[in-house]
């Protein structure tokens, strides 16, 4: 408890002045790098800004606060380790440098902790390249830092970030994850997002991972470079208030969004996710994908997205409804058949589509269907709910079969236990696949034995009654239940990330390598980081991105249009045939896109690379004949 107030007070006290960190460093050290003598010896002074005189500030440069007092043992030991190093170079550090947590990081890479300069995203020596100009110092600097196991920078950055936490502070941002581009111009478009959008770190990340798939196209066609900088900003942005009333009476507001991203191709079809960690980076990086996504399906569709930091768990029906009302009230008047049609997403389902349908009719006066949901009496297919799911199924069957392969009897996990996951399980026992896991916030569900109907509809009551997936180890107590863990440890041939972006890091990608993972099916929007799609590539894993494996969620929604206006009513079996045929289409374009730019078909990031560019053509030449726009 007293380090730990040390520690809050050192913060605080950290606030108010300049912090100092000690003068001299090591640029090169003797045999021992993991020296503790000298690293449990390091010490951080807090000066005050003035010094007053030059005795005042030579003495401010020797170390000031120590974790704990030395001994006169301890001091004889630092001399002798300090005489056992090859040479000491003495370094002046900026005092704009002190805050290290401002530019520096701590993360994780091939396994090792590394300290990465948030300027050029390096570390260790590779620093040394001066990007800086004169200010070729600096770099030393970082470098001599790494060389220290448990250097100062990474013992200062760990406890200013504990710190934090326990002062109920927020977390140090971490920069964004800038690849290398080939292409100057490609890299400058990047370059441009970042710097008008630098807090904004999902939607850069997605424009970075297309931005890198149309270097080839940028540099066939510099014309293109306009109209991808003009692609790349939403055409409206709507943010607004949501204030409802609890069953208590007590008042809440929360923050809605709409993004209306490209209208190029058509009316804009997208979906509503209530979740706590919306806002409008999410909510623009989902409307970034949803318009690419819409792009590459056979259909003309422009793409939104949208919802609200409202969190829909432990809410009463009457809490729903009000808050789906309120939330009706200002998004209303901006939605509509011909401008911008809403679909479900995680945290909308059934019940508040329902609610947002019934206060949309009361709002605009008139009923019509373009809300997409489950219920076929007021609108939408009977299998809207399981389209998504099935699709990326029926797109798996499609990827395996390009390598000569066959879905039946392959071990297959699931992250997610929501529409989309129940589904894909559902659709791969049918197919014969062996599904072993579904997952929660909480961890993760694994029957080795794989799950069938029955265990199927258990889960499904599990969820409903919003009980936790531990209660299915009731029923089949061979199956186990781990706890605040990822499904990507155990073996199986194929995976399904189904829950929220960037689920999978760096330390999961390199667990689903050594699973002996073959394939990755892409059931939520950018599952994967930057740096986890790097050692995927590398180790040659195939990847099916969301947004030619997802597209059976775009399919039924044009389904829904034509039955609305034909009055056609299809069969189950009519309706998959349909689905089945549309992701056909979607895998066969991001094929050849991919090819005609010389991506070839063994490269694991083919058909991501192939998808972006196909969708982006399309949507470049909807854009260069509608003009300036």
């Amino acid at each position: 408890m007293s380090n730990t107030m040390d520690d809050i007070t050192l913060l605080r006290q950290a606030q108010r002045h300049h912090l100092v960190i000690g003068e001299e460093i090591d640029l090169e050290i003797g045999p021992s790098d993991d020296d503790h003598t000298f690293t449990n010896k390091t010490m951080v002074g807090i000066l005050p800004q003035d010094p007053t005189s030059p005795e005042e500030q030579e003495d401010h440069k020797q170390v000031l606060l120590v974790s704990e007092a030395p001994n006169d043992e301890q001091i004889t030991s630092s001399k002798i380790s300090q005489a056992k190093r090859k040479r000491k170079v003495v370094k002046k550090w900026r005092e704009e440098w002190a805050e290290t947590y401002k530019w520096a990081y701590v993360d994780v890479n091939e396994g090792t902790t590394r300290i990465f300069c948030s300027v050029c995203k390096e570390y260790g020596r590779k620093h040394r390249r001066n990007p800086y100009g004169n200010e070729g110092s600096r770099n030393m600097q970082m470098s001599a830092l790494e060389e220290h196991n448990n250097s100062l920078l990474h013992k200062e950055a760990l406890r200013l970030q504990s710190a934090s936490k326990e002062n109920n502070l927020p977390d140090v941002e971490r920069p964004i994850y800038v690849k290398a581009l080939m292409s100057k111009t490609a890299a400058s478009v990047v370059q441009s997002v970042i710097k008008r959008d630098p807090h904004e770190l999902e939607f850069v990340q997605s424009v970075q991972e297309v931005v890198q798939s149309l270097e080839p196209v940028l540099l066939k066609n510099p014309q293109y470079v306009h109209i991808l900088e003009r692609l790349i900003e939403p055409e409206r942005v709507i943010i607004f208030r949501v204030p409802w009333v609890d069953d208590k009476g007590e008042t809440h507001v929360n923050r809605g969004f709409r993004v209306q991203f490209n209208q190029a191709l058509g009316p804009c079809r997208g979906g509503l996710r209530f979740h706590p960690s919306m806002t409008l980076s999410v909510t623009k990086f989902l409307a970034f994908e949803q318009t690419l996504k819409n792009a590459l399906s056979p259909y003309k569709l422009g793409g939104a997205a949208g919802g609200s930091d409202f969190d829909p768990k432990g809410k009463t029906e009457n809490e729903l409804m009000h808050f789906c009302q309120s939330f009706m009230d200002e998004l209303y008047r901006y939605l509509g058949p011909d401008q911008d049609l809403p679909a479900e997403e995680m945290g909308v389902g059934p019940r508040e589509m329902g609610y947002l349908f019934g206060q949309y009719r009361r709002l605009a006066g008139h009923f019509q269907g373009s809300f997409t949901g489950p219920k076929i009496f007021w609108s939408g297919s009977s299998l809207r709910t399981e389209a998504t799911g099935y699709g990326l199924v029926f797109f798996s069957r499609l990827v395996l079969a390009g390598m000569n392969k066959e879905i039946k009897d392959l071990r297959c996990v699931v992250s997610g236990a929501g529409k989309i996951a129940l589904h894909v399980v559902e659709k791969l026992i049918v197919y014969g696949a062996v599904p072993i896991t579904i997952s929660d916030s909480m961890g993760y569900l694994l029957d080795e034995d794989g799950f069938d109907y029955v265990k199927l509809s258990l889960i499904r009551d599990i969820k409903v009654q919003q009980r936790s997936l531990r209660d299915y180890l009731k029923l089949y107590p061979r199956a186990k239940y781990v706890e605040a863990a990822k499904p990507w440890n155990e073996n199986y041939d194929m995976a399904f990330p189904c829950a929220s972006q960037n689920e999978i890091d760096q330390s999961d990608a390199v667990a689903l390598v050594n699973s002996g993972c073959r394939l990755l099916i892409e059931g939520s929007n950018m599952p994967c980081t930057p740096q986890a799609l790097d050692i995927l590539k590398k180790a040659k894993i195939l990847i099916a991105p969301g947004k030619a494996a997802s597209a059976g969620g775009v399919a039924v929604g044009e389904f829904e249009q034509n039955q609305e206006y034909s009055l056609l009513h299809w069969s189950a079996e009519e309706f998959e045939s349909k689905l089945q045929e549309t992701m056909k289409q979607t895998y066969e374009r991001s094929m050849k896109a991919a090819n005609d730019n010389g991506f070839l078909k063994d490269n694991p990031e083919a058909l991501i690379h192939g998808g972006n560019i196909y969708a982006f053509l399309n949507l470049a030449q909807a854009m260069s004949d509608q003009g300036c726009v």
